[in-house]
């Protein structure tokens, strides 16, 4: 995750300073605005952007202080150095000198930067000079604090964020699990405004985050009725579906997939959420029996195709009735979502995909070839296909792998991504650099993995 922060203009300057040198935005643009709150404006202005900037460096494991090569070396630079110094030493900080876009003038602008005690490292951003080997340097300092990270990953509690339409029985199912009356429960919508976390402890032990959110309605109702509190409702439950691992999508059973249901899970898939889908007030489906079931989920697969790969669970909230099986498939779900596939494998599923359907021809008798592939990141599964031309892969034959990996390797309940990385692209940077070994890499496995042209 990259965050790019405002513009810091000082650290420990005071109001009265900052306002002295804005001085000149109090009074142009700003003629109708009273001229206390022009400078309470302007005064607050740098103070808020500089708080948000602490907070980006606070939660970041590498800092890129950037400054203008062309401008030079200035006292806000050493004040920025300083302060990184003294309060982030433990944190990886790499220098990076702007707009130098003269390889030979860029060296000798650089260098200028090197009492602020980091090694400077030259770059344009307009031209793209240095940002590759810039790139190097930040994934070096991420895999520095890899460490850390597998110690959080042990300590990872799921966090099962329980969403839908209004009314649905959202609150039922989360009073349901835990045992007691933990938010309210009425058949007037809307009784939920914010979305509440609560710590459960699965029958094997396993902990849990559940996460009850407000009833989503449509945006354009949410809008006509003009009420605030329920805008900010439903923002918090999008919010809860971002931070959540799994999200527990509960329709009605009587209402079946409504357009809304289809639009907050096409919302889930988006954001690569694990997810299942629970049918809640089972009990008032009539005259049920075994195929009532299984005509049930061809129909809600045919409607909500965005989460074609997502468990159905059945429940009666309000009785307590198959409630536990919400947490057996949530997480069953978490653990698909975390779960690596080796190399080999991976690379053995590809190639019998490929061996049974080739990717298309086009007209101009090129066909795609893949080298190579790998799982990249979890949570969800991201896998990267290296070929010789992302643009011979129509979108067609990328579901059908995606399809295929399902098949052979599984991860049901969780969204996965396919990388598509063109060779091509990266012949161009070998010749600048560390992609080379790469190169020299693809060349051992092509004829393995390569469909005949």
């Amino acid at each position: 995750m990259v965050v790019d922060t405002g513009g810091v203009l000082t650290i420990s300057k005071s109001q009265t300073d900052l306002l002295e040198e804005l001085a000149v935005s109090t009074t142009i643009g700003m003629e109708g605005i009273p001229l206390a709150t022009r400078e309470a404006a302007v005064a607050r202005m740098p103070t808020m952007i500089e708080k948000q900037a602490t907070v980006a460096v606070e939660e970041s494991s590498v800092i890129i202080f950037l400054v203008d090569g062309q401008a030079g070396l200035n006292a806000a630079d050493v004040e920025i150095a300083d302060w990184l110094r003294k309060h982030y030493s433990d944190k990886c900080i790499i220098l990076a000198v702007n707009k130098c876009e003269s390889p030979r003038k860029g060296i000798t602008q650089a260098s200028e930067f090197w009492s602020l005690g980091f090694d400077p490292f030259p770059i344009s951003a307009l031209s793209g000079t240095g940002t590759g080997e810039l790139l190097d340097l930040v994934c070096a300092g991420i895999e520095k604090v890899e460490g850390t990270e597998s110690l959080e990953e042990e300590n990872h509690v799921p966090a099962i964020a329980i969403v839908g339409r209004p009314n649905v029985g959202k609150s039922s199912i989360l009073n349901a699990l835990v045992g007691e009356d933990r938010t309210i429960v009425s058949p007037v919508s809307g009784t939920t405004r914010d979305a509440i976390d609560t710590e459960f402890t699965g029958p094997d032990g396993q902990k849990f985050r559940l996460i009850d959110t407000a009833g989503i309605r449509k945006k354009t109702a949410v809008a006509s009725s003009g009420s605030i509190p329920e805008a900010l409702s439903v923002n918090q439950a999008f919010r809860a579906i971002r931070r959540s691992d799994v999200v527990a999508l509960v329709i009605e059973a009587m209402a079946c997939i409504t357009e809304q249901d289809c639009k907050i899970a096409e919302r889930i898939e988006r954001e690569g959420k694990g997810c299942l889908i629970v049918v809640n007030k089972w009990d008032t489906i009539p005259n049920k029996n075994q195929e009532t079931t299984v005509f049930y989920e061809e129909d809600v697969r045919r409607k909500v195709r965005s989460l074609s790969w997502a468990p159905i669970v059945y429940s009666t909230a309000i009785a307590g009735q198959s409630v536990e099986k919400i947490i057996v498939s949530a997480a069953a779900v978490e653990k698909e979502r975390s779960r690596r596939l080796t190399t080999a494998i991976l690379n053995q599923v590809v190639r019998e995909a490929v061996a049974f359907k080739a990717p298309p021809r086009t007209r101009g008798g090129k066909r795609g070839r893949v080298y190579y592939s790998t799982q990249a990141a979890i949570r969800p599964p991201t896998f990267v296909f290296f070929v010789n031309d992302a643009k011979l892969f129509p979108e067609t034959y990328r579901r059908y792998m995606e399809k295929q990996l399902r098949t052979s390797a599984g991860f049901a309940g969780t969204p996965i991504r396919l990388l598509w990385r063109s060779r091509r692209k990266m012949e161009k940077s070998a010749g600048k650099g560390p992609s080379t070994t790469m190169q020299e890499n693809f060349t051992g496995i092509e004829k393995s993995l390569a469909v005949p042209a």
